[in-house]
This record gives C-alpha cells, sequence and structure tokens, in this order.
C-alpha cells in the first residue's frame, strides 16, 4: 500500500504527521513523503522542517494521496500549475484521493471535487464554494474515492476512517491503542459549532497573525485580495 503525502513550505506539520503516524501502522504500508523538489521543507510554525527525498518528478502513481492543509501558503499550491497537474495525474492512479484542513482547497482547485461534498478548516470552509464543492462542516466527509478532513487534527481521524476500510476493524483498533488515540479535551471547544463568539474571535486573530508571518510583507501584497476574503469569512 503506497502512501504518498505531499509537502510544502509553510504547510501545517500535523496535518501531514497526524496521518502518517496511524497509517504507517497498517501491515503493508509504504509511507513517501514527496514535495515539488527535493530537500527542506519548512513548517507554518518555521520551527520544524523536513528533509524530503522525493520529488514529484520522481513519483508518478499511489494507492493513496494525501493533501495536508496550511496556515496561508495553500494559496500557493492552488495557483502552482506543475503540482495542480501531478495532483491530477496522481488521482489517475489512487485507490483513495485525500486531504487535511485547507488541503482540501488545493484539491478542490483541481477541479476533482467539482459537484462533491467536502470539508476543511472552520475558517476557510466557504472557499470551496468556488471550486463548485458543497462545503460540509463534518469531521470527515467521503464522496467516493474522495477523502477530506477538517482542520489538523480531524487527520487522525480520517486515517483510522481510512484504515478501518483498508485493513478492517480489529487492526484499526490496533493502531488507534498504538498511537494511544484516545482524545479527552480539557474544554468542549473545538469544533466551531460548540466554541463561543469569543472564543472564536481569539482563535481568528490568532490565525490572521499566523498567516501574515507565514506569508510576510510580499507575500501579503501578493495575495493581498485572497487574504482580505479569507479574513471576512
Amino acid at each position: 500500500m503506497k502512501i504518498v503525502i505531499y509537502l510544502y513550505n509553510g504547510v501545517t506539520m500535523l496535518d501531514a504527521i497526524g496521518p502518517y503516524e496511524a497509517l504507517r501502522h497498517m501491515t503493508g504500508a509504504e509511507v513517501l513523503f514527496v514535495a515539488e523538489q527535493k530537500g527542506e521543507i519548512k513548517a507554518d510554525s518555521g520551527f520544524i522542517d523536513i528533509d524530503v527525498k522525493h520529488s514529484i518528478n520522481e513519483v508518478k502513481e499511489a494507492d493513496i494521496l494525501i493533501i495536508p492543509g496550511s496556515t496561508i501558503t495553500f494559496i500557493n499550491e492552488m495557483k502552482n500549475e506543475k503540482v495542480l497537474r501531478w495532483i491530477k495525474e496522481i488521482d489517475k492512479t489512487t485507490k483513495w484521493t485525500t486531504s487535511v484542513c485547507t488541503g482540501s482547497l488545493i484539491l478542490a482547485s483541481t477541479g476533482l471535487l467539482k459537484g462533491l461534498k467536502a470539508t476543511s478548516h472552520w475558517k476557510l470552509i466557504n472557499l470551496l464554494r468556488e471550486y463548485g464543492v458543497e462545503p460540509t462542516r463534518e469531521r470527515v466527509v467521503e464522496q467516493g474515492k474522495y477523502i477530506t478532513a477538517a482542520g489538523v487534527s480531524a487527520g487522525i481521524d480520517k486515517a483510522l476512517f481510512l484504515s478501518n476500510k483498508i485493513v478492517g476493524e480489529e487492526e484499526t483498533k490496533a493502531i488507534q491503542l498504538a498511537i494511544e488515540y484516545d482524545p479527552k479535551p480539557v474544554f468542549q471547544s473545538g469544533n466551531y459549532s460548540n466554541a463561543d463568539e469569543k472564543v472564536i474571535e481569539i482563535a481568528d486573530k490568532k490565525l490572521s497573525n499566523g498567516a501574515k508571518k507565514g506569508l510576510g510583507l510580499l507575500g501579503l501584497l501578493k495575495h493581498s485580495k485572497s487574504i482580505l476574503k479569507m479574513m471576512k469569512q
């Protein structure tokens, strides 16, 4: 089972590592981190980087494709024609094409999700409509072979959902135990529908600050229209 996780600068690391930690335990799993070019990929936090050993020029097929999201640099990937063509070509070979968080916006920009339902991070989910996709505020959304997950931590849920389809309930339960995934959050504010307005406002500011930090001044000027639209959602 060949699992390809696409990485790019500014990626939210848990979007990629969460699914990786779950799916790597599947019997027969082979996981490859792939980027447009080999080398160092930096996370949106600026504190972590991964040395990616495979480029999109080398990887032409996969059983599972995972497209993680980011705070803001997903916008660059949505406009990267080379990457979008690669995703569409890989998709012809996959059994499942999946995303986490704003990765669904990258996937949507290829046209592959047109006419389907999908989820994304609560802040940006409505942008899916621009690509003919119906936004759905669910943790994991399955549409044929396309599986999208909500923000960041939802990638783990998606991975276990997918594992259950591939190796079955017993092994998936064992994987869940192996990574001791038994969440008991201190507060019930991790879902947009449960959070009060003040919490949403604070979270909104944190995301906006992260976006500005991620792009820098030149990036903000280059993508000002997209960012302003995003912040009004």
